[in-house]
């Protein structure tokens, strides 16, 4: 196997390399350390803008595919099978892209362990490019079940105060939702003689009441990971004890994986149970994005306040997919890159400050702009963004998403889009009331207690400025010209929505 006629087997695991490197670094070179991992992650983004190169965006199907034979004891059809596509292209260089930002970020923030931390992180996008790239249900369960493994020890040792807790929880709850999913591809592979999902589609043919429950199954796994309404209450503890790195990783791309599921496998796999959940999942979706809005407006910890908003954003690309129509599907990619930039942007400034200060309260802060003027205008811009201003990336998301669920026939009502609009005005409340408190009015305590310490507050430096300019560059573009992400996964959308078509038509 050549690598390099295999892009996607090198995008995958080059960070290996990096790890490697990194084994024989000895430890007190911490300096030495973060550029390993920087500039390996860097070369695996340009790794994945060849790809790019490669991708033709015409073609609706599975592309630059791997496909070798790897278990087939005892008739097991096991295949190391990748293959990217219009679904999962984006995903692909959002991982790519955030990772060394994530690493680039921690170059003051972490200074216990930093050979461990790096190998960590490095393994991490491993598992990560892995669940976006895998066709073969068996090698896609165990990226997903490896990504588990870094993340838990980057929460759980360079955590906040209640790190064991918050990463045994995260832990505990995703690997609950997968070992359903695994029954569900056991009895996959074993009914069809294959765990590719390009043949289980081709396929077809799954009862509709089994359809049923290997729907649930699959769902138990995403829904936990998105994290859908009622199952998200890992989601704040996790972020909130993170390291700054990681909680951009977990808002960034983590999460994404759970909202990908739905989209890779639940709705092709299953179509005729996706038509009948999809009102359901609507449901939970609305009342995830009200619940998370008006719950975010009650934190007194930013940290919190910006995990709970990713509740509510991601309730927007759940009901996006499961209008199951071109806009909404669209929408809800599109959304899923969005969240990853604005709220990976949020938890990074949020990162910076709590750097300096060692607080994370809204209320010891005040008139930060005066004292902080570049970093105050920064945040201004992803606050705005992260509401869904027009001329900015989460707009254009979000207004797709409503377009699609308002004229879906498969949720069934136009309610469902009514209400979840009320999410977009509850989240211009809660961020630009964070926003007032920190950033305007008079000054907070937190300046005379950074005095103490004998140092008064900085702007940003010129390494925190590199690290949020890529972001706010991409908020922008989005914002002022979508076209090219939406040409991207056009094809591939259609070829979806063209085949629950024929699913609803073959139920009535």
């Amino acid at each position: 196997m050549n690598f390099f006629s295999e892009p996607l087997t090198l995008m995958t695991f080059f960070p290996l390399v990096g790890v490697l490197i990194l084994l024989l670094i000895p430890s007190d070179r911490k300096n030495a350390l973060r550029w390993t991992a920087l500039i390996t992650s860097l070369v695996t983004f340009g790794i994945s803008l060849w790809v790019l190169t490669m991708f033709r965006s015409a073609n609706p199907d599975l592309q630059l595919v791997a496909k070798y034979d790897w278990i087939t004891v005892a008739g097991w059809n096991i295949q190391y099978h990748l293959g990217v596509d219009g679904l999962s292209i984006l995903l692909v260089l959002l991982t790519t892209f955030l990772t060394p930002i994530s690493i680039l970020s921690t170059w003051t923030a972490v200074e216990e362990r930093v050979k461990d931390f790096m190998i960590f992180f490095t393994l991490l996008e491993v598992g990560m490019i892995g669940v976006f790239l895998a066709q073969d249900l068996f090698l896609f369960y165990i990226f997903w079940e490896f990504t588990l493994v870094p993340m838990y020890f980057l929460i759980g040792i360079w955590g906040g105060p209640r790190r064991i807790y918050a990463a045994i929880k995260f832990f505990l709850y995703t690997m609950a939702g997968s070992i359903l999913m695994l029954l569900a591809i056991l009895w996959l592979g074993i009914q069809g003689g294959t765990f590719s999902v390009p043949d289980l589609i081709t396929q077809g043919g799954i009862p509709a009441d089994i359809q049923w429950w290997l729907f649930l199954a699959f769902t138990a796994a995403f829904a936990i990971k998105v994290p859908m309404w009622p199952l998200h209450s890992w989601l704040p503890d996790a972020h909130v004890e993170a390291p700054t790195a990681g909680s951009v990783i977990l808002a960034g791309v983590l999460l994404k994986m759970g909202t990908y599921g739905f989209l890779r496998f639940n709705i092709p796999l299953f179509p005729e149970a996706t038509l009948k959940a999809a009102p359901w999942i609507a449901l939970f979706a609305t009342i995830g994005i009200i619940y998370g809005a008006a719950v975010s407006y009650a934190q007194s910890d930013v940290k919190k306040l910006v995990a709970y908003s990713s509740v509510s954003h991601l309730g927007f690309v759940m009901l996006g997919m499961f209008a199951l129509n071109a806009q909404g599907i669209s929408g809800g990619i599109l959304q899923m890159i969005n969240h990853g930039l604005s709220t990976g942007a949020l938890f990074l400034l949020v990162g910076m400050i709590y750097e300096q200060t060692h607080t994370r309260e809204i209320k010891v802060y005040g008139g930060l702009w005066k004292i902080t003027p570049v970093y105050g205008s920064i945040m201004l811009i992803v606050a705005l963004s992260s509401m869904g201003l027009p001329g900015l990336n989460g707009f254009v998301g979000e207004f797709t998403i409503l377009l699609g669920a308002f004229g879906s026939e498969a949720i069934g009502s136009p309610w469902y889009a009514g209400i979840s609009a009320a999410g977009v005005i509850m989240a211009a409340i809660y961020i630009l009331f964070m926003f007032q408190r920190m950033f305007l009015g008079p000054q907070g305590e937190i300046v005379e207690e950074v005095k103490k310490h004998g140092h008064a507050l900085r702007d940003l430096n010129w390494r925190e400025i590199v690290t949020v300019v890529p972001l706010l560059i991409f908020i922008f573009w989005i914002g002022l010209y979508p076209a090219p992400f939406f040409d991207l996964m056009a094809p591939s959308v259609d070829k979806l929505v063209e085949a629950l078509s024929a699913a609803a038509m073959a139920m009535h």
